[in-house]
């Protein structure tokens, strides 16, 4: 997958999604890890929001500098925030480890896993549409345009 530079400077193609070995190879797994990359990066692209609640400045000054900030509610109610990623854990290493400490690729199997299983595909709108463009692309291929 290409970096986030691109799309910073308006690249609508990320390129790469699900490759492995210069796209040798393929994985359901890495599309899916690939996928909330990509959330992320769009989510960056919009910008960030820099106010007083995002930079919890009450907290700073509570917990004070060179403290521990992560347990704190204004942290974990703000560590969301830069995406909603389906794979990557952001659990406390205790938590994470009561939870079966799995790794990023044994969770990203468990969500393929989960949508070849469950993903129901919306209808297209206006099939009519899509029939359209495949005549027209027969029609092309059989030179009939």
């Amino acid at each position: 997958m290409t970096g986030f530079l691109p799309q910073l400077v308006g690249a609508s193609n990320i390129y790469g999604c699900g490759m492995l070995e210069l796209g040798m190879s393929f994985s359901k797994e890495q599309l899916v890890i690939d996928n909330d990359i990509i959330g992320m990066m769009r989510y960056a692209k919009g910008g960030i929001d820099v106010s007083e609640y995002t930079l919890a400045v009450d907290s700073i000054r509570e917990v004070g500098i060179g403290n521990n900030f992560i347990g704190i509610a204004d942290t974990l109610a703000n560590i969301g925030l830069p995406s909603d990623p389906k794979v990557f854990d952001r659990h406390m290493y205790d938590e994470w480890v009561g939870l079966g400490s799995k790794n990023d690729v044994d969770l990203a199997h468990e969500r393929v896993v989960d949508i070849l299983a469950n993903h129901q595909v919306a209808p297209i709108d206006h099939p009519d549409l899509i029939q359209a463009v495949i005549k027209k692309a027969d029609d092309r291929f059989h030179g009939k345009e």
